[in-house]
């Protein structure tokens, strides 16, 4: 299993690595994190301990609706419990089988344009624990549900640390390999599937801009595993949240690239980068990098590292 080992340096110069350890009550957990639900895992926070009825038998820790718009099941542990698949499977059913109901909850909680907006072809479901067993991450793989395992340390100072150490692998039919190609094989596939008509962004890639989002796609998965999501308007490169999303606009022979980096860390240029804080934009992400050339790309590829480095 991934460890995430923290260090705080000393008056002296040396580094002392910092001891973590789990929380005395699953609550604390749970508080904690639906207090900073959208800063840290970029969900937005629908309800608390929501019943499930007497058919699922259960209470839901936490529903929340993504920053892509997929209704999310939150289950907390605050220990290692082998029974959080089945609990996973069982709260994606009743959600399944909830769509009025979540619909209306969503509604009241975030408005009608959230409710409207809701993507019901994959939801997800989140655990967060001290740890998994090993058969917990092997089945995760064999499940078609959309799963996060996520492993949660506390440490001194107030600090939580929030680790993905393995996700349910995405279907063929929404995301595709790292190469260009079959890159642009799934995002025709993805987009065929759509029930309404191609919607600018997880559209086919324009021709003329195949050649350079073949070499975009190349940079946002160089960095380690990362889920591509062709959604309705754009292209989200995640892995515990949106990292990148990706628009097109063949009009103008560019591709914008939205990174979930402080525009105030950045050195902005003018026809290049753009801080998007108070903007409304497709996609999410403060920075945003436009790209009409491989010199661009180049010239942005420390960016989009610093992006993925920092997630």
């Amino acid at each position: 299993m991934a460890e995430l080992m923290l260090f705080r340096r000393e008056a002296d110069g040396q580094d002392v690595e910092l001891s973590g350890s789990t929380v005395a009550l699953e609550v604390e957990l749970q508080r904690r994190v639906e207090a900073g639900l959208e800063q840290m895992l970029g969900i937005r926070f629908v309800a608390s301990e929501y019943p499930t009825g007497p058919w699922h038998r259960g209470r839901i820790d936490t529903l929340g609706l993504d920053e892509n718009g997929c209704p999310v099941v939150i289950e907390f542990k605050k220990g290692a419990d082998s029974g959080v698949l089945s609990q996973a499977i069982s709260y994606l059913s009743w959600l399944d089988s909830a769509h009025h109901e979540f619909e209306a909850l969503v509604r009241r909680v975030l408005g009608p344009e959230a409710a409207e907006s809701i993507d019901w072809r994959r939801p997800r479901m989140v655990c967060i624990a001290a740890g998994f067993s090993h058969h917990d991450r092997v089945a995760v793989k064999r499940l078609p549900e959309r799963i996060d395992l996520v492993r949660y340390r506390v440490f001194e100072g107030g600090l939580l640390s929030l680790l993905l150490v393995d996700s349910s692998p995405v279907p063929p039919n929404a995301t595709s390999s790292r190469r260009g190609r079959e890159r642009d094989a799934a995002v025709e596939s993805a987009s065929a599937a759509l029930a309404a008509p191609p919607p600018a962004g997880t559209g086919l890639v324009p021709d003329c801009l195949r050649d350079l989002y073949a070499e975009l796609d190349d940079a946002l998965t160089a960095w380690g595993e990362v889920e591509v999501a062709p959604l309705r308007h754009y292209i989200a490169y995640r892995r515990l949240v949106n990292v990148a999303s990706v628009l097109f606009r063949p009009k103008r022979e560019a591709i914008l690239v939205y990174l979930r980096l402080d525009p105030d860390r950045v050195a902005l240029e003018e026809g290049f980068t753009r801080d998007m804080r108070g903007i409304g934009h497709l996609g999410t992400g403060d920075l945003e990098v436009r790209l009409v050339s491989a010199a661009d790309l180049e010239k942005a590829t420390p960016l989009i590292r610093r992006a993925f480095e920092a997630a």
